[in-house]
């Protein structure tokens, strides 16, 4: 059940990030609903089920923590990426989604199953983020090329000299428009 989740930024919890889209135009929200939440949980690969727990179901409060644990996250890596300090709320919220236990894989007959709790789900994404910013990838953080998004990628192109989150998403509508533009230029040139 694929939902429009995209996973192009090479890191779970940037991808987790990137779920609030065009932050600075016209936002695009994708945690819109608990079964939203749950989709990316499952399509990120981050567990192959999720359980309530001792509650009925994912409820909207879990889709508001995970919107902060995002929110945080984003805040981090872009101050990462730019050499800044870090927000204390966005380390608070981060660090507190990181404290509670995290998916457990468990091995089974047919290979690895992860149940987790939406909790438990939110811990992990949060642990990755943590690894991210504290590990060997933050040389290669780089925010995408196209005006109309906010994606922080891993490029690990050879001589990093990725620009786009993907092509798919955004390096073929550049290279699309430049294309346009260049062929009205010649048109509007050859016209007068």
């Amino acid at each position: 059940m694929n939902l429009d989740h995209v996973f192009v930024c090479g890191n779970p919890a940037l991808d987790f990030a990137a779920t609030l889209r065009a932050r600075r135009s016209v936002r695009f929200e994708m945690f819109v609903t608990p079964e939203r939440l749950r989709a990316w949980y499952l399509e990120s690969g981050i567990v192959d089920a999720v359980s309530p727990g001792d509650r009925a179901d994912i409820d909207p409060a879990d889709v508001d923590r995970a919107k902060s644990v995002r929110e945080a996250i984003y805040q981090l890596v872009t101050a990462r990426r730019l050499g800044e300090v870090y927000a204390e709320a966005a380390l608070d919220v981060l660090n507190g989604a990181a404290r509670k236990p995290p998916a457990t894989p468990q091995l089974t007959a047919s290979g690895r199953w992860t149940e987790a709790t939406p909790d438990e789900a939110l811990s992990t994404v949060a642990r990755l983020a943590i690894e991210l910013l504290s590990g060997p990838d933050v040389p290669l953080l780089k925010e995408c090329g196209n005006p109309e998004c906010t994606r922080i990628y891993i490029d690990r192109s050879r001589g990093m000299r990725r620009q786009w989150c993907g092509m798919e998403s955004c390096g073929n509508k550049i290279k699309a428009a430049a294309y346009r533009a260049r062929k009205k230029s010649a048109h509007t040139a050859a016209a007068q």
